[in-house]
């Protein structure tokens, strides 16, 4: 059973925050070295500092990233910087933004949710992970014993669950209304009511709770968790270290949406590539897009609307640096049937993401586990025209690019005990940090 309980959320003080735009950020994950700059820039009080702080060459064990992040929280809650909730609310976010030229509204429900191992199959992950990352993570939360930033969850239901909270709120003002840093809406309803709080826990108490985004953050607190119950001779059930902040959003809302993460590639063998048509040929139909330099945005456009077109087929688009060509792989009836089948289940085998890591990164380019884990040799980003761009004009030497991962390929993988190649989704957009936040420490009734 889901156990999903009401909290008193932490918030940015309106009366010492002019503009909530200016504190907020996108997850830590997805923030470039750039980006946190101009974060750090935007406001004294911008979550990024308890995020994503610097490191510095001077950092000790004493005096780090996160144990400023520490300070910071503590200083920003004694002077009212950010304010607690008198009283348990479950909170009702949504945020609008545009898919080519498409208004979309994505809804969700933001509250504490009880972590449970996934061989429980309470909460079911779908994604790999990173070691490294998931040991920073739980450094910070050791130091901050904070939540920053909901984990994006997902469940299945038709009846919408969010339909009763949205009854309950949206009639009045929110109570909290910002433009984000990509120009999104983003609003938050407070819903102190405990007979509507009631329907909703017990609603979605039978629920399977799918991650979407945030994969690391929930497998920290796991262990988070585990650290605090090992260190505390009283650790109960009760204790705030077993729950986690999330936002909960359902698998039919008609704003839910999944965009691809493209594969942005450096330090490859330059001979590796030079051959990899031949090495590719026996399991892909090749179409190359050729182009003069004249005609690179006319002929790329094409390119991505063949490989959209081809969304039902294991279709991946590949550009490589110095290359005046697009080039669309086509997987051959079979192949990874032929390969893979005593190795990968069927709804890993059929996976776009399984053929570019298995088959295309493994076989043909003959990565091994630790080339795959290496993230400073690779990097993603959602938006086709700038992984070609970083290819074009950066230190990297091939992008390869995806169409989509469907929802129902993320529930059948999960439901089936299953995880998916690392970012094989890019749920979109992220909800964002700092706007709700969430003391580890203290109970919440």
């Amino acid at each position: 059973m889901a156990d999903i309980i009401p909290f008193k959320g932490i918030h940015y003080n309106p009366e010492k925050i002019d503009d909530f735009s200016d504190v907020v950020a996108p997850p830590y994950d997805v923030i470039s070295p750039r980006e946190q700059e101009q974060f750090y820039r935007r406001h004294p009080n911008n979550v990024i500092r308890l995020i994503l702080g610097k490191i510095k060459k001077t950092d000790t064990p004493q005096d780090n990233s996160y144990t400023r992040a520490a300070n910071f929280l503590k200083t920003w809650m004694k002077e009212q910087i950010l304010v607690r909730d008198p009283v348990p609310a479950l909170y009702l976010s949504s945020v609008d933004f545009h898919i080519e030229d498409r208004p979309i509204t994505r809804f969700g429900l933001v509250a504490l949710v009880r972590v449970e191992p996934f061989e429980k199959g309470i909460i079911l992950p779908h994604e790999k992970t990173f070691s490294k990352v998931k040991s920073e993570q739980l450094e910070l939360m050791k130091s901050c014993h904070a939540n920053f930033s909901p984990i994006f969850s997902l469940y299945s239901n038709h009846n919408d669950i969010l339909n009763t909270l949205k009854q309950s709120a949206t009639k009045r003002a929110p109570d909290l209304r910002m433009y984000d840093s990509n120009g999104f809406l983003q609003q938050i309803w407070k819903i102190t009511d405990e007979a509507v709080h009631q329907r909703v826990l017990e609603t979605m108490a039978p629920k399977t709770i799918f991650i979407a985004d945030g994969h690391h953050r929930y497998e920290t607190a796991l262990n988070y968790r585990n650290w605090v119950a090992s260190n505390t001779p009283d650790f109960s059930d009760n204790h705030p270290a077993n729950f986690i902040l999330m936002s909960l959003s359902s698998m039919e809302d008609p704003g839910l949406v999944i965009l691809p993460a493209h594969r942005i590639l450096r330090e490859v063998d330059a001979e590796t590539l030079a051959t990899f048509e031949k090495r590719a040929d026996p399991y892909f139909e090749i179409t190359p897009f050729a182009f003069q330099p004249h005609e690179i945005d006319t002929v790329r456009d094409r390119f991505i609307t063949q490989l959209h077109l081809k969304k039902e087929q294991n279709c991946i688009g590949m550009f490589l640096k110095n290359r005046d060509a697009f080039i669309l792989l086509t997987l051959k009836p079979g192949v990874m049937d032929a390969l893979f089948s005593n190795e990968i289940p069927e709804s890993l085998r059929n996976l776009d993401v399984t053929v570019l890591t298995r088959l295309i990164f493994m076989e043909i380019l003959g990565f091994d586990q630790n080339r795959l884990d290496n993230e400073k040799l690779i990097t993603y980003s959602s938006k086709v025209k700038e992984a070609i761009e970083i290819v074009r004009s950066e230190n990297y030497d091939v992008t390869f690019i995806l169409n989509p991962t469907k929802m129902e390929q993320v529930r059948q993988v999960a439901e089936e005990g299953l995880i998916m190649p690392r970012k094989s989704t890019y749920f979109y957009p992220k909800v964002i940090s700092g706007h709700i936040l969430r003391d580890m420490k203290q109970n919440n009734s």
